[in-house]
């Protein structure tokens, strides 16, 4: 049983640009930390959140023992550029990250991350699953990976890599190959922590977890016993009435696929239960921060490339998740695209049922957990995110810095999306840059471009962002705007630079 004392006192805190009292946890040690992140899992996509179809008993669970955020936001609206925030704080468009790792880009050994933070606290950190932030194989480039990061124990895969049902993939366990793993991905993740928990940690130190589901990101194919859960006639009749954040869907029907996204996700739902049950049956509940989130909005199946007859993905036709009744999904700036699911429990921290509307973003987590583990926020760098523990607690969270989310599209296929949101207290706005001339190369156009065309929208009135405000309130867009543009030169140039090394 973890014998550390938990104490609650109410503390006089300066909220960054507030004078508000909150209460804060003050303890003889610092917590335990759990992350657990969903690879494209829809804001729409659980039970605690809306969905009238899945089975997600165990997050929802979850919910209930802790608290539901409504406004909690991925780093980015793809997956590198969002574990790339949250491990470092820090926009991924600073650490050269626009899109995703690969080639030239990758978590360079001079970002300082998280789990090196907490290491120098005296935690033991860990690491399982989807790293996606280097290449983890042996190669020329040498890139560093989780252990150089921080992580003292580890095992992952670069990124989504397995043929087939029940074929985790090609793992690495502390930087050593261990071939194709026996099972599905997050079971397998799931049994590999849950061991280390038991018997591998030391039990004297308080630790860091960090797990990265592959699901439900495609390929997506479930154990059979969870396909057919949603075989129903119930199933086909509710999935009609499905929003999927004003996206196409393909004009081929897609139908049969249905039950094998929703099976996945009852299926993570299950891995995730599992983990809960071997962390409280351990006596770690008590003293453990769990969170679990998402890596940006759910995927979509082909349709703009589809309607514009350049490429088709049938892989992509098994994407049935949803943002519920957000506006975009994976890869736009709108809501739906990084706006994602977020439940987070520490019993008699955390008060159990809470529903928090306090925005909480992927740069975030690095600020909020140096709090817990009682260290400095680095200095030496630009730090987007703050120590945003209130919005656990539904409690207000002042920001010096906006939020902002990227994806940096410049061809047709997604001409009909913008580039660029930016959030600021209660109004985000959005940006398209310039279309890229034929024959402009990538970096020059990235370097050149700021945004020149605007939406704005307010997102307690309307988060759906159906009711586009700029013509009525151009005050509020030119002020975003200067904002806006500042920070986004001074994110590219920062970015760019390293890929100039």
């Amino acid at each position: 049983m973890n014998n550390c004392v938990l104490i609650m006192a109410v503390v006089a805190t300066m909220a960054v640009g507030g004078t508000e009292a909150v209460a804060q946890p003050n303890r003889i040690s610092p917590p335990n930390i759990l992350v657990f992140l969903a690879d494209d899992l829809g804001y729409g996509d659980l039970g605690c959140y809306g969905n009238p179809i899945i089975k997600t008993p165990h997050m929802d669970q979850l919910a209930s023992e802790g608290v539901r955020l409504t406004d909690c936001h991925a780093g980015g609206t793809v997956c590198s550029p969002s574990r790339s925030a949250l491990l470092t704080g820090r926009n991924p468009y600073r650490s050269g990250f626009f899109y995703i790792q690969g080639r030239d880009t990758h978590l360079r050994d001079n970002e300082l991350t998280i789990a090196e933070i907490l290491q120098s606290k005296g935690y033991e950190t860990s690491f399982w699953g989807k790293w996606h932030l280097s290449a983890l194989e042996k190669n020329s480039r040498d890139e560093p990976g989780p252990g150089d990061q921080g992580f003292d124990y580890w095992m992952g895969t670069t990124l989504n890599a397995f043929d087939g049902p029940k074929d985790a993939g090609k793992f690495y366990r502390n930087g050593e190959p261990v071939g194709k793993v026996d099972g599905w991905y997050c079971d397998v993740i799931v049994d590999q922590a849950s061991d280390w928990l038991k018997n591998k940690r030391d039990k004297d130190k308080p630790f860091f977890m960090y797990l990265c589901s592959h699901e439900p990101h495609t390929p997506i194919s479930p154990p059979r016993e969870y396909s057919d859960l949603y075989d129903t006639p119930n199933t086909e009749r509710l999935e009609k009435q499905t929003q999927y954040g004003d996206v196409e869907r393909p004009k081929r029907d897609i139908s049969q696929y249905k039950k094998e996204y929703y099976g996945t996700v009852n299926q993570l739902d299950d891995a995730l239960g599992r983990l809960m049950q071997t962390l409280d049956s351990l006596g770690l509940k008590e003293n453990t921060l769990v969170i679990l989130t998402s890596d940006n909005g759910p995927e979509t199946p082909v349709t703009l490339e589809e309607s514009l007859g350049q490429w088709e993905d049938p892989i992509r036709d098994k994407c049935f998740g949803t943002p519920g009744d957000l506006k975009g999904m994976k890869r736009y700036p709108y809501e739906g695209g990084h706006r994602v699911p977020g439940i987070a429990r520490w019993p008699g921290v955390i008060p159990a049922g809470l529903i928090s509307d306090s925005l909480f973003n992927g740069t975030d987590f690095l600020p909020t957990f140096c709090k817990l583990a009682g260290a400095p926020v680095p200095s030496d760098r630009p730090i987007d995110g703050i120590d945003a523990f209130n919005a656990f607690l539904n409690k207000k969270v002042d920001r010096n810095v906006p939020s902002i989310w990227f994806y940096p599209h410049h061809g047709d296929t997604y001409f009909r999306m913008p580039q660029i949101a930016m959030r600021n207290k209660n109004y985000t706005l959005i940006g398209w840059l310039p279309r890229k001339d034929e024959g402009l190369g990538l970096k020059t156009w990235f370097v050149s471009s700021d945004p020149d065309r605007f939406e704005l929208y307010d997102m307690i009135d309307d988060p759906q962002q159906e009711h586009d405000l700029a013509a009525e309130k151009p005050e509020i867009v030119a002020a975003m705007k200067k904002d806006m543009i500042a920070l986004w030169r001074e994110m590219r140039a920062e970015g760019m630079a390293l890929k100039s090394e």
